[in-house]
Parts: C-alpha cells; structure tokens; sequence
C-alpha cells in the first residue's frame, strides 16, 4: 500500500492519518448545534438534594437521547465536567455515557473551567467537528451545591493515608494513634478565590464599587431575568428545552411576581472591604443551585441524514484572563477582554448581534461589563480601542439568564447555548434573515469564555 508521504519534523516520513468524509488539513467546517436539553435548575438543599451530579447529568442526557432519537447510537465524543466534584466522579462523563442509552462504545472525557465549564465543553466538542475529528458529540455540564464534597482535614488524610500503607498491625496502630480530636473536624466546602481568600461576591462587591452600579439597575436587572424567563415558560420555549425531573417541570428559583418594591426590601448580602454604601443583595446574586444540561453538536451532512434540525452554527469562541489577585482588575471581568477578542478576530461589532447573552453571576457583573464595554478610558488602556457600544435591553438575555434560572456552576454554559441556538432558529425562521448571537460566561479565577453563534 502506497502513502502520500509527510514527516513528522525529525526525518522519519509517516502515513497520514484516517479521514472519513474530509481531509483534516482543509478548511474548518463549522459545528451546527442539533438540539439541547437540560432539567430545570433546584434550589441547593432542595428537591435534588439525593440526586448526584451522575444522576442529574444522566437525566439531563437521557432527555436528549430520547428527543433526537439517538439510542443506541455511537457519537465521536461527550465532553462534560463539574466543578463541585468528588473523587468518585473522576470520569464522570464517561461514566454517565456508560449509564445512558447511548452505544457504550462512544468515548466521554471530563473538563472544568469553574462557571464556564458547559461553554467549554461545547468548544471541545466543536473544535473535534471543525477540524474533521468528529462528526457529532455532545457537551454537558452539571453541579450540585446540595451534594459537594466534604473534605477531612491535612492530619486526617496524612494519617489515613500513613496507616493504609503500613505493613503491620502495630505500623497501623501507631499511625491511627496519631489522629487528634480535631483532626476529625471536616473542611466546609468554599468557594473563596485561594489567592485572596475573598468569596466571589465580595470580589464583585469592589467591581460593583469601583464602576458605580447602583442598587437601583441590579434590582431592575434581576426583574428583568425573572420577568423574560416566566415569559418564555409561559409561550413554551422551554418545552423542546427541558426534561422535568423529581417532580420540577420549570426553575425553582424563578418569580414570575416579584417587583422592584420586593426587590428593593431585601437586606444587603455582600459588601466591599471599607465600604459603607453595599448595594448587592440575594436578590440580584446568583443562588447556589443544582442541575445539569446537554447540546448536541454535529455537522450538517450528519443531522440532515437523521432528518435533524440544525438551530445554529458554532462560528467562534476566545477564552482570557484577568489579573484580579494585585486588585487592579475585577474577578468576573474576563468577558471584558474575551469579547473583544473575538469580535476583533471577526470583524464584527456589539452592534451586529441580533442577540446578546451575559451569564448573570451578580446583576452588577453584567452591568459593569456593560459599562467598561462602553468607557473610552477601559478600553483605550485596557484594550488598546474605542468603546465597544452598548447592548439594546430588547437584545440581552431576553428569556432572561441565572438569577432568575439559578446557576449550577458547570451547567449554566449549556442552558445558555441551548437557549441562545433556539432564539437564532426562530428569529432565522420568522424573518428569513441570517441572525447572530453573542455569549459571554464569567469564571472563578478571573477567566471567562465568548462564543458566537450564527443562524
């Protein structure tokens, strides 16, 4: 058998690799999202408080296997990962596909980039599409605030770990002997950033300080979120969306009669070192949650031979971090740079998205996104360009975003691609017209990811 021949840069020539229906050194073809499916996001403590992150990731798997027909059908990969994670769950994706009615022999492999897991996962899997690798996956996300892991203290686990390799009875005795009474106490889950030892809200509280966000435009921000999403249960946008599970058919957190006088009621919750004017509150935070979501990706030569839809095209994403640990940068401002990025790469404008999704970690994330995205003096000096523009409120989370929906850590990112694929697809539909969409999702660490979809 004869090979074109290429090399492998140390003089050794090697055959080139597999292609099925394209040569892998061509020109990107892009990941159409197919469909999604998700169950209804809890209350942490709640009703999913049983429910693993397996359980809830298969549930939300299932859904999908069963809305696109896809029992017993082998996929290229899954890519799904959490960010509260016990060590059990050390291959949870695969774990799940092995669960799931899926042909066991499709391969799943894990990934985490804290609240931008979900997106990740659909860039992982995009990418594998883009460059020939795959011709269909699926991208996953799920947390569970009600089930994270309890962590024994440094002693505990020295000496366990001491007395499981001992050799001897009295080696095992002596190792044991060792563990004081408080050893014993548990470490309590954290979210605090380990370089600052500050919580993600308080991080926020100085964003929310230094850019001015007032009380006022977090609370109208959150009512928004409420009102957009009871608006879009209400039509039934969610219906092709979402798999009811233990008994929740719509978002706990979800309050279709909340008002800015209730809003405006709530007690403060976080509030900058120093500060004596704290504006954030419960009701303009992201609640802890629990629940999972799935995106089924494919080519469109794959879905049109399964006479599937295809919702949206997967155009482009960019990641970036900031430098949050000197102070000079805010903790939830990577969107900031990630966006920018992108846009530039595509020569595009804030002004060219039909629609535009900003995770609501906080009200005043978004609305200090918003505000640097516009400030000539952020992005002459941190950007090295003029304002990006502003974002029409009829164009920003418009069936609403996480603190209306809650916001399980690595399931927001699905929720979000799912949602914003749909929107295009009725948009394309209704006018005819090609239609575009923008994502940004905030991370822990001061990271985020950007995505743009096309329809």
């Amino acid at each position: 058998m004869r090979y074109s021949r290429f090399h492998d840069g140390q003089g050794t020539s090697v055959p080139p690799a597999t292609r099925r229906n394209n040569d892998v050194t061509s020109s990107p073809r892009p990941a159409v999202v197919v469909g999604a499916n998700r169950i209804p996001f809890a209350r942490a403590g709640g009703r999913y408080a049983s429910s693993s992150n397996k359980d809830m990731l298969t549930a939300a798997l299932e859904g999908l296997v069963a809305r696109f027909g896809l029992a017993g059908e082998r996929l290229d990969d899954v890519s799904a990962g959490a960010v509260l994670k016990h060590s059990r769950d050390f291959n949870l994706a695969r774990e799940v596909v092995l669960g799931s009615s899926l042909d066991p022999h499709t391969p799943a492999f894990d990934v985490q980039r804290a609240c931008a897991t979900g997106l990740e996962a659909v860039v992982g899997v995009s990418n594998k599409i883009a460059l020939g690798q795959a011709e269909a996956g699926i991208a996953g996300g799920v947390d569970s605030a009600s089930d994270a892991p309890i962590v024994v203290s440094d002693r505990l686990r020295a000496a366990i770990l001491r007395a499981s390799r001992a050799k001897t009875l009295p080696e095992r005795l002596k190792a044991i002997s060792a563990i004081r009474p408080r050893d014993l106490a548990p470490v309590a889950p954290d979210t605090a950033e380990p370089r600052t030892g500050m919580s993600m809200g308080q991080h926020q509280a100085v964003t929310t300080e230094r850019w001015g966000i007032t009380r006022e435009a977090q609370d109208a921000l959150a009512l928004a979120s409420h009102q957009n999403l009871a608006a879009a249960y209400d039509r039934g946008f969610f219906d092709d969306l979402l798999t009811p599970y233990r008994g929740i058919t719509r978002d706990e957190f979800l309050r279709p009669d909340t008002s800015l006088d209730k809003l405006g009621k709530l007690r403060t919750a976080f509030t900058a070192p120093g500060s004596d004017n704290p504006t954030m509150t419960a009701g303009n935070s992201t609640p802890l949650s629990d629940g999972a979501s799935t995106v089924l990706l494919a080519t469109e030569e794959w879905a049109g031979e399964r006479g599937l839809p295809t919702l949206a095209r997967v155009v482009d994403s960019q990641t970036a971090a900031v430098d949050f640990t000197s102070g000079a940068e805010g903790l939830l401002m990577g969107g900031c740079y990630a966006v920018p990025r992108l846009l530039e790469r595509q020569g595009l404008a804030l002004e060219d998205f039909d629609f535009v999704e900003i995770h609501e970690a906080f009200a005043a994330t978004v609305l200090a996104t918003l505000a640097a995205w516009n400030d000539a003096e952020f992005c002459r000096e941190r950007l090295g360009r003029g304002p990006l523009g502003t974002v029409a409120p009829e164009r920003l989370n418009v069936t609403g975003s996480s603190l209306a929906a809650g916001h399980p850590f690595g399931a927001t990112g699905g929720r979000i691609v799912g949602t914003l694929a749909k929107l295009l697809a009725e948009k394309k539909a209704a006018t005819g017209a090609p239609v575009r969409g923008l994502i940004s999702v905030c991370a822990a660490g001061g990271q985020a990811t950007a995505m743009i979809l096309e329809a």
